[in-house]
């Protein structure tokens, strides 16, 4: 998109080196611009496809649909990477060593300027790391933009990510398919031209797609533990002699930490649930087991009787409120109990009718 200052100089390069390599290759330049970039890189030889919609996978997902080659090489048309750099990656999927290669900035030379501070000491490898605990990709460089892949490799990935995680979901899958994987240094040169990345923006985009593929370690992990903690710490207070201390202050963070923790689990089967529509084939072991007992019947049922006990409850209180005139009442237990049953079982009641439509798609409602 717009890059009519370097779009010509990247492609000049990468014909540099067919013609080194003594290879037959296309240069496919995937562009939105509003400037003379396709015209350019038109002039040069390349093939110029135009994507249906916006976006970093989108382009990329345009531009695979037109590959022809044997080993399938991506980067950015900025020259922030370095077409001449090329050859290395060609030589490593040819020695079979690697289905994927990779080429990290954070272990070659980053020119001064090229790279905020914020993307390199922090967002960067916080990410990557996530991505390597919950995938095992093990990369020092997952937002990195230079890569190669062989044909069939890439045929075997399930690539639909039309944003900034279309590069976590290539890792993402290669790392579910068993590719394996290879890193290779490289220079990352400094822009030239108004760079179109959006830190805070592209970094949640990144970790979003992650929660999709494992919502366990995010939502249904936490969200049980508070659960756990509330549920423990209501009981505890209820379960003290009428005539002592209230704890109504433990009471209340018992209850919030109840609610908090019901919703933040449910949001887990949220997301379980989307990513089976979606075409996840393991959302991870939990999320998994969790989706295949859903039966909208039942959590009805279920949500109904925490409904049903807590509007009983309610009505208990307000009756005794009546008969003391309107005045004050001692009721602090009961008050928070029956608000605990209507939270949990209206949560229950459209979380089983939400997820229900969710696992329409995947074939698997019950």
């Amino acid at each position: 998109m717009d890059e009519e200052e370097t779009i010509g100089e990247c492609i000049r390069r990468a014909r540099a080196v067919f013609e080194e390599m003594g290879i037959e290759g296309e240069v496919i330049v995937a562009d939105s611009s509003r400037d003379e970039t396709p015209e350019i890189a038109r002039s040069l030889g390349a093939e110029v496809v135009r994507p249906e919609k916006l976006g970093y996978g989108n382009a990329y997902l345009a531009g695979f649909s037109r590959a022809r080659g044997r080993y399938i090489v991506i980067m950015d048309g900025d020259l922030t990477y370095d077409p001449l750099e090329i050859p290395e990656f060609i030589r490593v999927l040819e020695s079979g060593r690697a289905d994927l290669v990779i080429g990290t900035r954070l272990k070659g030379r980053i020119e001064e300027g090229a790279m905020p501070a914020l993307h390199r000491y922090l967002g960067n490898p916080l990410l990557t790391g996530i991505l390597n605990l919950l995938f095992g990709a093990g990369i020092s460089d997952a937002h990195s933009g230079m890569r190669a892949i062989t044909r069939e490799a890439l045929d075997r990935l399930h690539l639909r990510a039309g944003g900034m995680e279309f590069a976590s979901e290539m890792l993402i899958e290669a790392s579910r398919k068993g590719l394996s994987m290879e890193e290779i240094p490289i220079t990352y040169h400094r822009r030239r031209g108004t760079s179109k990345l959006r830190s805070f923006t592209d970094g949640w985009r990144h970790l979003r797609f992650m929660i999709l593929y494992r919502p366990g370690p995010f939502l249904l992990g936490p969200g049980a533990v508070a659960l756990l903690l509330g549920l423990a710490l209501t009981l505890f207070v209820l379960m003290q002699e009428p005539s002592r201390d209230l704890r109504a202050h433990s009471l209340i963070l018992g209850s919030m930490l109840l609610i908090m923790g019901y919703q933040t689990l449910l949001s887990g089967f949220y997301i379980a649930a989307f990513g089976k529509a979606y075409g996840v084939e393991d959302p991870g072991r939990l999320a998994r087991i969790l989706t295949s007992y859903h039966s909208l019947e039942k959590e009805l049922l279920a949500g109904l009787a925490f409904l049903g006990g807590g509007v009983v409850l309610g009505l208990d209180v307000v009756l005794r409120w009546m008969e003391a005139g309107y005045g004050s009442i001692q009721e602090m237990q009961e008050s928070v109990m029956a608000m605990i049953l209507v939270v949990i079982g209206v949560q229950t009641i459209f979380s089983a009718v939400f997820i229900s439509l969710l696992l329409l798609n995947s074939g698997e409602e019950d």
